[in-house]
């Protein structure tokens, strides 16, 4: 197994995470503010995470410190205004909208990096971005205020992949991502103080999926995510996360009794197609074909 197809998996056990946790999320939010919800999950994540890695914490240097705090605030842009843009917006759109990173990174990644997109990962793109319209949207295609800043936050969750993938190469990545994560969880405690009344919730039903939140759904998911995306583009990354919507959708119907229709089953296979396609190596199959076409003249 290549170390990309290891990374890919890896990545994908990301996001499978992450698609698990709409549903802890949307459970938690109904017992406490947003930023106050995102201050603790993620300051809980840095905690955990540096006495875990209190060895690579201790040794930091000043550019894993620069690079954490710098891609922190470019996350915690994005999920700000994801989550001012939902007060505007439907929650389908808001996840269509935010999709589009998938579109925005080989964008951002052939400006930036230099690293053009091969025509799978391309055909790939374009299977994701028409799955996650038959998942997430509706008949209700009008734009207003909330979509725009919906689109905003795309451009800058596109941004926190294309820039792991350039500075996680020249830093210790676990650090980095420490650092990512405390930086966001500062930011949200800031902006809680600022616009809401925070509280510390002490039942049960907040700090069971708190905790599950913080550990696996950040402290893990960031870290494997800062480590592993070294050895894959951020193409494949975003077209891998693309399968989110896809996992939450599946849990969703497992766990909380949703619906699960025929068009978002078919959007969930054109995004799985997508991946698909672009994680084949397609050179080596046609080489394959060729070759045994040859043999088969030959005999």
């Amino acid at each position: 197994m290549s170390k990309q197809l290891k990374a890919d998996l890896a990545l994908l056990a990301v996001t499978l995470a992450w698609g698990s946790s709409f549903v802890l999320t949307k459970n938690a939010l109904d017992h406490i503010a947003t930023f106050n919800f995102l201050a603790i999950r993620f300051i809980l994540a840095a905690i955990v995470s540096a006495i875990i890695f209190y060895k690579n914490i201790i040794k930091a240097d000043k550019n894993s410190i620069k690079y954490g705090m710098m891609i922190g605030a470019i996350l915690f842009t994005g999920y700000a205004l994801q989550t001012t843009g939902l007060q505007y917006t439907s929650a389908s759109k808001s996840g269509f909208i935010t999709g589009f990173s998938v579109v925005i990174v080989p964008v951002l990644s052939a400006l930036l990096l230099k690293i053009k997109p091969n025509k799978y990962a391309v055909i790939g793109v374009v299977c994701a971005i028409l799955g996650l319209g038959f998942l997430t949207l509706d008949s209700s295609l009008s734009l207003n205020s909330g979509d725009l800043l919906t689109l905003i936050a795309s451009f800058m969750f596109a941004l926190h992949i294309i820039t792991v993938g350039k500075y996680t190469v020249a830093v210790d990545s676990i650090t980095m991502a420490i650092v990512q994560i405390g930086t966001v969880g500062v930011l949200s405690l800031i902006f809680s103080f600022a616009i809401e009344q925070p509280i510390l919730p002490t039942g049960k039903e907040i700090w069971i999926p708190m905790f599950i939140l913080s550990i696996v759904c950040t402290s893990v998911a960031f870290i494997v995510q800062n480590v592993m995306q070294k050895f894959t583009s951020p193409t494949h990354t975003a077209l891998i996360y693309s399968g989110e919507p896809v996992f939450s959708a599946i849990f969703a119907y497992f766990v909380s009794n949703e619906i699960l229709t025929r068009r978002a089953i078919f959007g969930c296979a054109l995004i799985l197609a997508g991946m698909i396609v672009s994680e084949l190596d397609w050179s080596s199959i046609f080489n394959k074909e060729k070759s045994e076409k040859i043999e088969e003249a030959v005999e």
